[in-house]
């Protein structure tokens, strides 16, 4: 046996950049070590992928059929799609996304029994998971979903920055009617608590962004601040939670500011996403708060226009397999605190010495 963490990782639309990076990641020699990897996807095409990396000559996989056949110092893969499946690369196809929706279908079942411990999972194209009958906006909804979970949070995460958002994948007209200050202290709430679990933050410390420009201008330009932002802050803050704003998203990510704060919490997607990418390179990390198991994934999508050039880079997935080893490894942590409170042992007087 080994007490290695089982990461696994999904293949996403086998037409896209998503093999190349998770390729190129597992080629990192530092991955065998920290965990045992689990590819849901296709061994076919893996190795189809592979002789276009040059890196991942020497890559040993292992070719399993259910969790029990681990080996702790390969890459193990579970065949999920049907050995006819075929590679062309920068194409959004049914076949494609079909791969995708059941490499996920397969790891959930895996996660939720216990078999791997997190799960990493690679870019899908959402409208042609629509197609193949994925009624989803994308993976956290349909995550929330699997685990039962009325509410969760995209959480975006990297070495300086942490974004949630209040609304996720929907029209940016639906977004004012969308937010409402019962909403914002759930999300709000989520996120300070995986600040907490996940990140062994003790006393976290929020920004909430405004809707408006300027923060609405005390009305001026929009009451949403006045009337739904600030007294759901003002809830969270009454229950002691370092929570602040509302902030005006331009000045506040123009600003040092933003560094003074363990975490931010937008409106909409693009409000945080936005400028978490721009400030976060090619390394942030998509992690979905408020599930009772650690999900995480690229901070990128499909890249169809580069897919099967070999030139996509893996900084994105490398990051999201250590954060769902790193998040796994603070919730134990957490948990045991919560059973055994550390004792803190009172040294003896010494008088006046």
């Amino acid at each position: 046996m080994s007490n290695k963490i089982v990461v696994g990782i999904t293949q996403g639309d086998s037409n896209s950049i998503s093999y190349e990076v998770i390729i190129k990641a597992l080629s990192d020699n530092r991955i065998i070590e920290l965990c045992t990897p689990v590819l849901y996807g296709s061994s076919k095409l893996f190795g189809y992928y592979k002789k276009q990396i040059q890196d991942a000559e020497n890559l040993t996989v292992n070719l399993i059929t259910n969790p029990s056949e681990i080996h702790h110092k390969r890459i193990n893969i579970i065949n999920c799609v049907p050995e006819s499946v075929s590679a062309d690369p920068g194409k959004s196809t049914p076949e494609s996304s079909r791969g995708a929706f059941l490499s996920l279908d397969k790891a959930i079942n895996h996660l939720r029994s216990g078999d791997i411990d997190v799960l990493v999972t690679g870019p899908f194209n959402k409208a042609s998971m629509q197609a193949e009958g994925f009624n989803f906006p994308g993976h956290t909804e349909y995550l929330a979903k699997e685990f039962d979970r009325s509410d969760t949070l995209m959480f975006m995460i990297s070495a300086t920055l942490k974004v949630g958002v209040v609304t996720n994948h929907i029209p940016l007209k639906e977004v004012p009617s969308s937010i409402t200050s019962e909403k914002i202290v759930k999300k709000c709430k989520i996120l300070l608590d995986s600040l907490r679990r996940d990140f062994a933050i003790e006393y976290p410390k929020v920004a909430v962004l405004s809707l408006n420009p300027h923060a609405g201008e005390n009305g001026v330009l929009g009451k949403e601040e006045i009337e739904i932002i600030k007294p759901a802050i003002d809830e969270i803050k009454s229950d002691g939670e370092l929570v602040f704003g509302p902030f005006a998203p331009d000045g506040f990510f123009a600003s040092s500011l933003c560094k003074k704060f363990d975490a931010v919490l937008a409106m909409y997607h693009d409000q945080g996403l936005i400028p978490f990418k721009a400030l976060s390179a090619e390394g942030g990390v998509n992690y979905t708060a408020g599930l009772p198991v650690v999900r995480t994934s690229p901070d990128h999508g499909t890249a169809y226009d580069i897919a099967g050039k070999g030139i996509a880079n893996h900084t994105s997935m490398l990051n999201a397999i250590y954060s769902a080893i790193d998040i796994f490894k603070k919730r134990l942590e957490y948990e045991e605190i919560r059973k055994n409170p550390l004792k803190v042992e009172i040294p003896a007087s010494r008088g006046n010495d």
